[in-house]
């Protein structure tokens, strides 16, 4: 049905109920010639006149009444299905999308999640963890989280937290065995533990180091490929060898001792983790209630 049809359909629903022109004109916002227009051109369309109108009444034709018995509760459904839509525009409800590195949730965002889940308890929260640096939108996510040098310059950024810093750990046992590095140079000798983004073959192996004032890279080598932050860090912890990742993610283990951090004099910082989408325009009630929450909480 176009839009011509279903507008001639509401016209003639509401002019069967109300038995006036008029008052159906009012109801719908339009002037009375404009609904006699759009119900004579459904007529015009099923080739039968659905309405009987003299300068007293107005009532249903036999073919009329057989049509709105027939194709007035669909369209109840269809104005309800729309009202239910246009909620979404003003309320803070439904599924949040968000596709983030693994690391980030326990470590960065589970304190804003739950605070904003119990501000709105109608909200499901649904969090893919994703190292991988992919269009995300094109997969139905309302938004994501990366640092800033990956995010498309046509999207829109919030800084999360930041700056990041990223360095070498390894276990006591691993470095006991092995030695410890003390220059870059140095992990050229070590087994390190590579990153794997996504299911193709784009493996994290330089890994980035600072020099007075001057950034390079060293290509590591290493027997075991992960592609999660923390299946890195268990794999670290186990002394498979030595780890290059985000401090957040081994934080609490460095200060027990578990992970030894290696060469901090040459480790780089990124300047944050972001939260990103597609456009303001575009911004949901609920994604702007949470990008508010983390304002607000900060």
């Amino acid at each position: 049905m176009n839009k011509d049809q279903f507008d001639g359909l509401a016209a003639l629903k509401v002019v069967a109920q109300e038995k006036s022109f008029t008052i159906a004109a009012e109801k719908l916002h339009v002037s009375p010639p404009a609904v006699s227009k759009m119900i004579s051109q459904l007529e015009k369309k099923m080739g039968v006149t659905l309405l009987t109108r003299t300068t007293r009444a107005v009532s249903l034709t036999e073919a009329g009444k057989t049509f709105l018995d027939i194709a007035g509760p669909a369209m109840d459904q269809i104005v309800s299905a729309q009202l239910n839509a246009q909620s979404f525009a003003t309320k803070t409800t439904g599924t949040l999308k968000l596709n983030m590195p693994s690391v980030l949730f326990p470590y960065y965002m589970n304190k804003y999640i739950k605070t904003f889940l119990e501000k709105f308890p109608d909200v499901i929260i649904d969090i893919y963890g994703d190292d991988m640096a992919t269009n995300i939108f094109e997969n139905g996510f309302d938004a994501g989280v990366r640092t800033n040098d990956i995010i498309a310059k046509d999207l829109i950024a919030y800084k999360l937290a930041g700056p990041i810093k990223f360095l070498p750990v390894a276990s006591p046992e691993y470095l006991d065995k092995n030695g410890t590095p003390k220059k870059p140079s140095d992990l050229l000798t070590h087994n390190c533990i590579r990153h794997r983004f996504g299911a193709g073959d784009s493996i994290y192996e330089k890994w980035e180091f600072e020099e007075n004032g001057k950034e390079f890279a060293v290509n590591i080598q290493g027997n075991i490929i992960l592609n999660t932050s923390e299946a890195i860090r268990t794999a670290a912890l186990n002394g498979f060898g030595i780890a290059y990742t985000e401090y957040g993610n081994v934080a609490q283990d460095i200060k027990e001792k578990r992970l030894k951090p290696l060469l901090k004099k040459y480790c780089i910082d990124v300047t944050g983790y972001y939260l990103y989408y597609p456009s303001r325009k575009q911004v949901s009630p609920t994604l702007r209630a949470f990008i508010d929450h983390i304002k607000d909480s900060k």
